[in-house]
């Protein structure tokens, strides 16, 4: 039974990994075809790039650091605001950024926690 859950894993994260190239290329062929490239573009790669790092990070050590998804999340949001509307409430934003300071921080508490400043000697 064990060995059949492994198995299942493996093919989520193939096709995981699958759908995630062919979204790249999607928004690849987008931006050829516009002749255009702009920063949510940009930004959009960059999610999917950390979505392929949490794959293989999963597949390496069958565990998903909380980093990654909070990378992600940081990034959605910048793309989000990016993407936003002129006539968007100015509140919107300011509560869309506070997120992403709120997930920075949380970064730091993750990388924090392991150095040894607060490990007894």
């Amino acid at each position: 039974m064990n060995k059949n859950f492994e198995y299942l894993e493996k093919t989520i994260l193939i096709v995981l990994l699958v759908c995630t190239i062919i979204a790249i290329m999607q928004e690849i062929n987008v931006m050829i075809l516009e002749r255009n490239i702009t920063l949510a573009d940009i930004l959009l790669l960059f999610i999917y790039i950390e979505v392929i790092g949490m794959i293989k990070e999963y597949w390496v050590s069958q565990v998903i650091r909380m980093s990654y998804p909070i990378f992600i999340a940081i990034t959605a949001l910048a793309r989000l605001i990016i993407l936003q509307r002129k006539d968007i409430e100015p509140v919107t934003i300011i509560y869309e950024s506070l997120s992403i300071l709120v997930l920075a921080l949380a970064i730091v508490v993750l990388r924090v926690r392991h150095m040894n400043l607060f490990k007894k000697r």
